[in-house]
């Protein structure tokens, strides 16, 4: 069996077509790559590339995707609701068929290094490839965002490990990191009022006393007038989406709000969607297994 590694880089642009499409086609002509997703919104100014192949391959194809923001996208004139420090704002590696968090980690450095060396962007270290304890979790290293940059890299707790003092003028910095499968799950509410938005996001997530594998934030979808709980899912296992969706719903009750809606951005495990369908529907005892195209599928294989 090929030993496989998925990656799901995120890129500051989710409004120019023509960018886009240059960052998409880094993956979708990259031999021995598939490209399995991607998610733009507008809203975030952010797109979400799923892919995944054998770790040389993959190396390739995020570094040409690297050098390509780079080159095309100027932090210095972008504007979303989603923090992020770089045009580039995070790479993580996830270890899937037959490849070990050992051997994720030894790739996300790799290309953490690459990156320096090629497109003089500074690299932090995260999650599973963190050296430093204070830089395993995303939310801290993105403190401050693209325009706090200078001041923070200033600090030598906060040098990179790999780059010089500066951030790079125009592409800023990027997190890179091997990680366990995290879903991307947003929660819709109707009201414009960010504040509440905002109450909602600290009660759920670790940081605010909530869900012990949920970081949430506030959203503002301007276009559509409303906001957006915008959740990270580290473990669904132990904090499944169904317990974050209902701690949502009831922390908005208190404020006369309804959810109208979640998406999950990029793909999802299975068994996260299991999870779930077992619980709105009282199944008792319901695996994926008996799910019709899984068994399909195994009959396939």
């Amino acid at each position: 069996m090929k030993k496989l590694v998925e990656t799901i880089p995120n890129f500051s642009e989710g409004r120019n077509p023509a960018k886009i499409k240059k960052i998409l086609a880094c993956f979708e002509n990259a031999s021995g790559v598939t490209l399995l997703d991607h998610h733009k919104d507008p809203d975030h100014n952010r797109l979400v590339v799923t892919a995944a192949g054998e770790a040389g391959a993959l190396r390739n194809a995020v570094l040409r995707a690297v050098d390509t923001a780079v080159k095309t996208i100027d932090l210095r004139k972008h504007k979303g609701e989603h923090p992020r420090i770089g045009a580039v704002d995070v790479i993580p590696f996830v270890p899937v068929g037959g490849t070990s968090m050992e051997e994720a980690v030894a790739l996300s450095r790799s290309v953490a290094k690459e990156i320096w060396l090629t497109s003089r962007v500074p690299v932090f270290l995260y999650e599973e490839s963190a050296v430093h304890p204070e830089r395993k979790n995303l939310p801290d290293i993105r403190k401050g965002e693209f325009e706090g940059l200078s001041q923070k890299m200033k600090d030598p707790k906060w040098k990179p490990d790999f780059g010089g003092p500066s951030p790079h003028p125009t592409a800023g910095a990027v997190a890179v990191g091997a990680r366990m499968p995290l879903i991307a799950f947003n929660v819709n509410l109707d009201t414009d009022s960010m504040a509440i938005a905002g109450a909602i996001a600290k009660a759920v997530r670790h940081q605010g006393g909530g869900l012990r594998y949920c970081r949430a934030i506030p959203i503002n979808l301007r276009k559509r007038g409303i906001v957006q709980v915008s959740m990270n899912m580290t473990n669904y296992v132990e904090t499944p989406l169904y317990r974050a969706l209902e701690m949502v719903r009831s922390e908005a009750r208190r404020y006369g709000v309804t959810v109208t809606g979640s998406e999950i951005v990029g793909l999802v495990p299975l068994d996260a969607l299991v999870q779930s369908s077992a619980y709105y529907m009282g199944l008792e005892d319901f695996s994926a297994e008996q799910i019709l195209e899984v068994k399909l599928g195994e009959a396939k294989g």
